[in-house]
């Protein structure tokens, strides 16, 4: 997939990716809708790096990783519907190298597909918080995995935690894209033309 990455794009710029075609995905929707024009279901972080947009996230399968624009938008062989490009208001630039060191300790742990905070391993939006926690970016909400259309646990989550032999952690802290994209501490500047 092409991607043409706008001329604004900064190292520190927090990247949410629209709407993937996967059960998971449309459940991560599906269950954490803010009722603003969001519908993300991945977040990572931008690094330029000799002029070429670097994207660190956590993704199932790969883990902690740091890959191209492109490689972010098209990960998984999904269908990405939007990129859109968010920019904290008041973080300093001691901040986002702070970060990116962060992010480059944590490359290689292991995607937490329990979602749960004390597991091993990062989910991404998880990983994106922990690098700015010390500027306290986002905050961590009560998770729920409720469908508010059927008053319901998901499906596709009832489907998830039994595989993996779990109770589903319903309102245990965490955090999601489209919660975190609904940040006051964050300026939305545009969406990337795909």
């Amino acid at each position: 997939m092409a991607c043409n990455a706008p001329s604004n794009l900064k190292t520190g710029d927090i990247l949410f990716r629209g709407k993937q075609n996967g059960s998971l995905s449309s459940a991560i929707d599906a269950v954490t809708q803010t009722g603003l024009d969001h519908h993300y279901t991945h977040v990572g972080v931008v690094e330029m790096l000799d002029g070429e947009v670097m994207v660190w996230h956590a993704a199932p399968k790969k883990g902690v990783v740091c890959e191209t624009l492109a490689q972010f938008v098209d990960s998984e062989k999904m269908d990405s519907l939007v990129v859109g490009q968010y920019r904290a208001k008041t973080i300093t630039q001691t901040s986002i190298v702070e970060a990116l060191k962060k992010a480059k300790e944590l490359e290689g742990q292991a995607y937490d597909y329990t979602y749960i905070l004390e597991s091993e391993g990062y989910y991404c939006s998880e990983f994106v918080y922990e690098l700015f926690a010390q500027d306290s970016l986002f905050k961590m909400e009560p998770m729920t995995f409720i469908n508010p259309a059927t008053d319901s646990f998901h499906e596709a989550w009832l489907t998830h935690y039994e595989d993996l032999g779990l109770d589903i952690p319903e309102g245990l802290p965490g955090c999601n894209p489209n919660g975190m994209a609904a940040s006051d501490q964050l300026d939305f500047i545009g969406y990337l033309k795909l």
